[in-house]
């Protein structure tokens, strides 16, 4: 048995069956909707060699290129449900490669937690609402993908201190989904080839065998994806703009923005230029904080149940 069918195997049953159903719906429909800006113009290449080789007519050939501009138009008002679909095919992957943490106090906590911090974003309501799990891993890490995923390592968990330092990263995570950061790192994905190659067999019948190599291209598109957010992370801007959004969050739930500053400050202490997890996907930590001072400005927090909120800290993620 392959080391991912072993991780695969012992996945609690919940996180299975999104790596199943979730991969295939996922996929599929970000096959069907994720097209590019460019989409149009790579199927007139691609319909012109089909014409050329005499795989379609000239008239099916103008039938695909009108269906590919139309998809490439779909991207930019890409439905909640279709984002919905696609985050979860997403998940599924990321999940083939962490382990879930599956500890039910935690995890509720941490849920209750993030949907409190979600309805006060700019983009409280989502398809399929916000989620949040843990994943059973040293590495300091987290990820959001499209639809409101969000995962958060032990690793990452382990550098806060109390209720507001760990609001401070959900906040950070749900303004990647408030700003549809996952989106636009789809966008970047290799999928037009994929795309362009439906609309070309599909406008000639596909044969059994070039369905399958399809589904190849297709499960490598998802791959592709799932490798920009694990690998190379969001960009600098994307990741102003969460830190941007987080102090936003925090002080309208009631949270001190300097908690943000005071995890980040913790991040710093273990940076290596090369080190693996947030060190590779992310900005240094110092640059960020510059960024977090200037968003929370002269607003002064007034700390409300401190007490409270740190009773319950430690009673939810002391197992972490």
């Amino acid at each position: 048995m392959s080391a991912r069918a072993k991780r695969r195997r012992a996945l609690p049953q919940r996180a299975r069956r999104w790596v199943t159903g979730a991969l295939a719906i996922g996929a599929l429909t970000l096959w069907a909707f994720a097209g590019c800006e460019s989409l149009g113009s790579i199927a007139e290449v691609g319909t012109a060699a089909a014409v050329a080789t005499g795989r379609m007519t000239e008239q099916q050939a103008a039938s695909v290129a009108r269906s590919a501009e139309a998809v490439g138009r779909s991207f930019e008002d890409i439905t909640p449900e279709q984002e919905y679909y696609i985050g979860r095919a997403v998940g599924a992957t990321i999940l083939d490669q962490y382990q879930p943490y599956d500890e039910q106090v935690a995890t509720d906590y941490l849920n209750l937690l993030g949907q409190s911090l979600a309805l006060a974003s700019d983009r409280p309501e989502l398809f399929g609402g916000y989620r949040f799990m843990i994943l059973d891993s040293d590495e300091i890490n987290a990820f959001a993908t499209p639809s409101g995923l969000i995962f958060i390592s032990r690793g990452l968990l382990r550098l806060t201190r109390s209720e507001d330092d760990l609001a401070a990263i959900l906040a950070h995570e749900i303004g990647h989904v408030q700003h549809r950061h996952g989106l636009q790192a789809i966008r970047t994905a290799r999928i037009t080839t994929a795309l362009t190659s439906t609309a070309i067999t599909g406008a000639q019948f596909a044969t059994s065998q070039e369905v399958a190599e399809l589904t190849s291209v297709f499960e490598d598109s998802i791959n592709d994806i799932t490798s920009t957010l694990v690998n190379s992370g969001y960009s600098r801007s994307a990741e102003r703009e969460a830190d941007e959004a987080a102090v936003e969050i925090m002080k309208r739930v009631g949270y001190d923005p300097n908690a943000l500053i005071r995890v980040l400050e913790r991040m710093d202490q273990q940076w290596e230029s090369d080190g693996p997890g947030f060190m590779q996907t992310h900005p240094a930590p110092q640059s960020r904080i510059d960024v977090v001072r200037n968003a929370i400005g002269s607003y002064r927090h007034q700390p409300v149940g401190t007490a409270a909120r740190q009773r319950r800290y430690q009673r939810a993620m002391g197992s972490v």
